[in-house]
């Protein structure tokens, strides 16, 4: 059979939820307190996890070291590879010297820090999120706000908080694929109407946050009263982006809704700003105006050439995933078919299968399966490198150029990819030994307060592993079957497990490291991590209270 899992191991289950806790408990305390680095702080709650897996939930010694190591492997492929690489292709733009063209570009579409925060962090990075995910957005527009003059960690912080409006769509719907894909059994539908209906509710969820987004990221970075001074770049961003988000989501395709969303975001912006610009240019505190302004004539008229990398980038991403994107494609036309011949599924040796799940986190014994995908050629950071160097080729960078520049970014990023290992080796820990079902559990005692409590457990997920799409994984199902037993919408469970869990994004130990390294800032993520957390927890509670109402007052609002 396998060794069982036991979700109450400590007898109560408060008791056991607590001391199920302590990992994280103890990456809090290390990285936000005691402001230990992040790779330390990692480390010390890795080996929480394992002694919690061995001395608590009495795991095996060589499944607990096994799902540890497949958390490292996991990691290295469906987080590092793909943050690394955008990391990578950024430097590369700087290289080359074609992010100064940017920077040009930039400055003649307004020189106002607050706008062009909105136009970087919450447009483009909404872009980029939608193409990719996995970390590339934070790094990517972190490290052009601060290549453009942004003090380096306020760039981040604000990468961080305008990540929330897009991630649940991120990489082309990919966290509702996974979710739809884990429970549509539980629900007895197809899997691609579960996914369907699952976007119809984040689209009827996330919109009435998104939309607040871009004034609460200039009230972050320069106050309430310097936010009212551009009140119609901020609607106009923002309530472009939400209907759009809720039109795609509810209408089009969950793989669409972030692409859709950010470039009437952007579009709408710049249209605004040909027209409109605010009575004085808000910079930051000692900041000095350049000596030559630039023109908006001057912007547009370099802005192809200058965004030509990006360009690049996207179409690369957007050829990578046609078949997801223009339904009813040709097997020969899709180019994804061709990318996934070459993808590698494997078991992974000594724990798959060897996990017993059971009810309430399944509806009868099951064994957990551990099986590892590798993506070679789909995977986003693969198609990201293959940008980068098509895109350093276009900027007449040289092959030893491109090289020296991977060098570069590697020892760049050491100490966030071994925290991304370590982090995931967490997670895996716990999810295999039973101790983040048992805070799932207990989160789920709460009755006809679950919806409130449903955005949290999504919210812990994502804190532990840095990915909606892995929190679905994690705790998808369990929501599920929980809102089945307590006769509310499972649709309503899923849907509030994936927009809670956004809001974690902005708090999760590999996304802080991804954002401290892009700046140059290694070591700052425990500053990062107390700039974040209170905002965190905060729109974690308002998309829980959002779904509370929708589970007791506003039920029109759950698709059927």
């Amino acid at each position: 059979m396998g060794w069982v899992q036991d979700y109450q191991p400590a007898g109560p289950l408060w008791l056991s939820a607590l001391l199920a806790a302590l990992p994280v408990f103890v990456l809090l305390i290390a990285l936000g307190i005691v402001r230990l680095s992040a790779p330390v702080s990692a480390a010390l709650s890795l080996l929480t996890a394992l002694v919690v897996a061995l001395l608590v939930y009495g795991m095996p010694v060589g499944l607990a070291f096994d799902s540890a190591a497949m958390g490292v492997v996991f990691g290295v492929w469906s987080v590092a590879w793909i943050a690394f690489h955008a990391v990578y292709f950024h430097n590369v733009t700087v290289a080359t010297g074609r992010f100064e063209q940017i920077k040009a570009v930039l400055a003649g579409f307004s020189e106002d820090r607050r706008l062009q925060a909105l136009l970087i962090a919450f447009g483009f990075g909404a872009l980029l999120e939608g193409v990719a995910g996995g970390g590339s957005p934070i790094a990517i527009t972190a490290a052009m706000m601060a290549a453009l003059g942004f003090p380096p960690v306020r760039a981040v912080v604000l990468a961080l908080l305008a990540n929330t409006a897009p991630v649940a769509f991120g990489g082309l719907g990919n966290p509702l694929i996974v979710l739809g894909r884990l429970t549509a059994p539980i629900l007895g539908m197809e899997q691609g109407r579960a996914t369907d209906l699952y976007s119809a509710m984040v689209g009827r969820q996330l919109p009435l946050i998104a939309w607040i987004v871009p004034a609460f990221l200039v009230i972050v970075m320069a106050g309430w009263k310097r936010m009212l001074e551009v009140w119609p770049a901020v609607l106009t961003t923002g309530i472009s982006f939400a209907v759009m988000q809720y039109v795609t989501a509810n209408f089009i395709s969950p793989s669409l809704v972030d692409v859709i969303a950010a470039l009437a975001a952007m579009g709408s912006l710049w249209i605004l700003t040909r027209f409109w610009q605010p009575r004085t240019i808000w910079r930051f505190e000692n900041e000095t105006a350049p000596a030559t302004e630039a023109t908006p004539q001057a912007a547009q008229k370099g802005a192809f050439h200058a965004w030509t990398p990006y360009i690049i980038l996207i179409v690369a991403i957007f050829l990578s995933r046609i078949g997801s994107i223009i339904k009813g494609l040709p097997s020969w036309l899709d180019l994804s078919v061709l990318l996934h011949k070459a993808d590698w599924k494997f078991p992974w040796p000594g724990l798959h299968n060897q996990v017993i799940q059971h009810a309430p986190i399944t509806p009868k014994d099951t064994p957990y399966a551990a099986t590892l995908t590798i993506d070679w050629l789909f995977s986003p950071g693969t198609v990201a490198l293959i940008a980068a160097i098509i895109a350093g080729l276009v900027m007449s960078a040289s092959p030893g150029l491109l090289v020296a520049t991977y060098r570069k970014t590697l020892h760049q990023m050491r100490w966030a990819l071994l925290t991304i290992f370590m982090i995931l080796a967490i997670a895996f820990v716990m999810n295999y030994s039973g101790a983040t079902q048992t805070l799932g559990l207990a989160l789920a005692t709460t009755g006809v307060l679950f919806p409130l409590f449903s955005a949290y457990i999504g919210w812990l997920g994502v804190f532990l592993t840095g990915s909606d799409a892995s929190a679905n994984s994690l705790f998808g199902p369990m929501q599920v079957i929980s809102a089945q037993q307590l006769h509310i919408s499972p649709i309503l469970a899923g849907a509030t497990n994936t927009a809670g869990g956004v809001m974690a994004k902005m708090i999760s130990p590999q996304n802080l490291a991804i954002g401290a390294t892009a700046i140059g800032q290694s070591g700052k993520e425990g500053q990062l991590l107390r700039m974040t957390f209170w905002w965190s927890v905060i729109l974690a509670f308002v998309v829980g209270l959002i779904a509370l109402l929708q589970a007791t007052v506003l039920t029109w609002m759950i698709p059927g």
